[in-house]
């Protein structure tokens, strides 16, 4: 099984890192940075794109590894990565493929992603990764499924992978069709967190066979069998929980009254973007929990997911001193 080697840092009980001993340290984020097409709008997204844009407002520097279109469009993602003072060290250009596109469609209050497929971020070179791991020395390194589905970048995502003792950290983040058992299970290989939210974990049970009955139960098999350090699942308005290695569960509710629903749209982004803020710098899970589903709220209240100005992170920063 692929796992972290023993760290000097790690404690007996856990093979991480102390992650909060390096509060400056650098998070990588590969995968997809692709254009939202809203019916009214096209707004940048992708949650790899999305986690690093709000680690970049609460004070990190995330290094975002994708691969975008000598086209308008990625010449948009790197405006807006400039003018967001975000590294721009990890982008790729393709002469071949475009900037990534989904097109959001709205039904029974949710909404759903049209995936385009054959998209510049399918083809990310193993070379970006070796060349950004060696000068940074990560801390932590975040990935999804999405970014796999094609051969050459699930390629570079294992170059990148293997070649760091950094904290893994797979946002599960399921996209019909874009997933298969095989590239779930290599994924859950290489992580030390998880986060998914109670609809995939559904799918996950019935995939790699867990046990029926209480989710706790079916998070307790999934971290033994992979051998995870933590999971957290994400209920929605029901707030979350953590399971930790020792079976030890925190639980957070929602705690704050949503005024208005706007799309939940990058929701999840935002719940994992301060989930790993809080993990580096060393909050209490309770309150890493409640304060990743206080900000998940705050971007269902808003179109889209990212904010249109850096004010809507004011109050954020100045209650929890980011």
């Amino acid at each position: 099984m692929i796992k972290l080697a023993q760290s000097s840092e790690a404690t007996s009980a856990s093979r991480l890192p102390i992650l909060g001993a390096n509060r400056k340290g650098t998070v990588v984020l590969f995968g997809e940075v692709l254009a939202d097409i809203f019916p009214d709008r096209t707004v940048l997204g992708g949650a790899p794109f999305n986690v690093a844009r709000h680690l970049k407002a609460f004070g990190r520097n995330p290094v975002l590894v994708t691969r975008v279109g000598n086209d308008a469009m990625g010449d948009e993602v790197l405006n807006v990565m400039s003018q967001n003072r975000m590294e721009t060290r990890g982008i790729q250009f393709d002469k071949r493929h475009p900037t990534g596109q989904v097109r959001v469609h709205f039904e029974n209050n949710g909404h759903r992603f049209e995936i385009l497929p054959m998209q510049a971020y399918d083809f990310i070179h193993p070379a970006v990764a070796r060349m950004i791991r060696l000068p940074l020395n990560p801390v932590l390194v975040y990935f999804g499924t999405l970014a796999q589905r094609n051969e050459i970048s699930k390629r570079a995502l294992k170059t990148l992978l293997r070649s760091t003792d950094a904290a893994k950290f797979l946002d599960i983040n399921l996209r019909a069709p874009w997933y298969d058992e095989k590239t779930l299970r290599l994924s859950l290989q290489y992580a030390d967190i998880v986060k998914l939210n109670i609809e995939e974990l559904g799918v996950l049970a019935e995939m790699i066979d867990l046990p029926k009955g209480k989710q706790q139960d079916q998070v307790r098999k999934l971290m033994a069998q992979f051998d995870l350090e933590h999971v957290v699942v994400t209920c929605g308005a029901a707030g979350a929980w953590q399971m930790n290695r020792a079976g030890k569960v925190v639980e957070a509710s929602e705690n704050r009254q949503i005024t208005a629903v706007i799309d939940t749209v990058g929701a999840g982004d935002g719940f994992a973007a301060v989930y790993i803020l809080g993990t580096l710098r060393r909050w209490p899970m309770a309150k890493t929990l409640a304060r990743a589903n206080a900000f998940a709220t705050a971007i269902c209240e808003i179109r889209g997911a990212i904010p249109d100005s850096a004010d809507f992170y004011t109050p954020f920063i100045e209650e929890w001193g980011a």
